[in-house]
């Protein structure tokens, strides 16, 4: 990883090494935190946040399902982001990524969680392809893990929770011993949920595919991605996916903030439609990237800069 100069933790700016936490932090014993990932890239305007609005909403949204209680508002997040990026500006020269985390700190142990102090941080660092530039182009191969997604009788996946990421590390760490890059996870009714950081679509004879909400976060970049496909006149559709469908789809791809969009070229040793990028997500890729990197005009909204 590579360090910046400052972490904003708490509502001030602290030197990178400094940023630490007390040993008996709550969350690092009972793992009731949550944290975003957001994206900022290098425009030709300078750098630019993604879609800041909607995930620091959905870091807000996740605390809240956890009774966590954010000390700051969305509009102090909003801006204690922007303020990370200019005081670690002479840091970045590419594309960086931004980690707020909110979580509970020493005070107390045990179970019950309202007695511990809450925590904010934010780090930032650059960051490229999360799984390589060459993925981005040429795909990657998956493996449908063992591993179940969390059910939502006893997790709640609408919040992007530091518990929540314990069995997708698993069905990582297993994909990847498998000789594989990634893993898709199934619910417990055996349909498609997601990777173990990603959502998921296929495309079958030209019409875009992906899971519906019922057992997963509600993802940023797949929202764009629909978007983005409604403005190129792609037909979408959020239904249930068996895992045999995926082996008879003509295209499959990952999305998310880390992820973008990274072709699947191939699912449990079965090659999918020619085995690279397919022609829709290749379209689906030029499009996003322009609007990332500040290139379309209809979606400047998506972007704060920073100046």
């Amino acid at each position: 990883m590579k360090e910046s100069k400052y972490i904003w933790k708490n509502g001030k700016l602290i030197d990178w090494k400094d940023a630490t936490t007390h040993i008996l932090s709550h969350t690092l014993h009972y793992g009731n935190g949550v944290f975003e990932g957001t994206r900022a890239y290098m425009t030709k305007k300078g750098l630019a946040i993604f879609r800041l609005e909607e995930h620091t909403r959905r870091l807000l949204n996740s605390a809240k399902i956890l009774l966590i209680n954010c000390p700051y508002s969305k509009e102090e997040l909003k801006q204690a982001q922007i303020d990370l990026l200019k005081a670690n500006k002479d840091d970045y020269s590419s594309n960086v990524y931004l980690r707020p985390i909110i979580y509970l700190g020493y005070g107390a142990m045990g179970v019950y969680h309202l007695n511990s102090p809450v925590e904010v941080a934010i780090a930032a660092w650059e960051w490229g392809a999360y799984l390589g530039d060459e993925a981005l182009e040429k795909g990657i191969r998956v493996k449908i893990s063992s591993f179940v997604r969390n059910g939502i009788k006893s997790n709640m996946g609408k919040a992007k929770a530091v518990a929540n990421y314990l069995n997708s590390q698993m069905a990582k760490h297993e994909a990847v011993a498998s000789g594989f890059e990634e893993a898709l996870l199934l619910d417990d009714n055996g349909f498609v949920a997601e990777g173990s950081g990603e959502c998921f679509f296929i495309v079958r004879d030209g019409v875009l595919i992906t899971p519906p909400y019922d057992n997963t976060l509600e993802s940023i970049t797949q929202d764009t991605v629909i978007q983005i496909a409604k403005d190129l006149g792609i037909e979408v559709v959020q239904r249930r996916i068996t895992r045999d469908e995926i082996y008879i789809a003509d295209e499959a791809f990952f999305t998310g903030t880390a992820a973008e969009i990274t072709p699947i070229c191939e699912v449990d040793f079965r090659s999918i439609g020619r085995g690279s990028c397919g022609e829709i997500t290749k379209r689906l890729q030029e499009r996003f990237f322009k609007i990332v990197m500040g290139e379309d005009s209809k979606y400047q909204h998506f972007l704060t800069y920073i100046n």
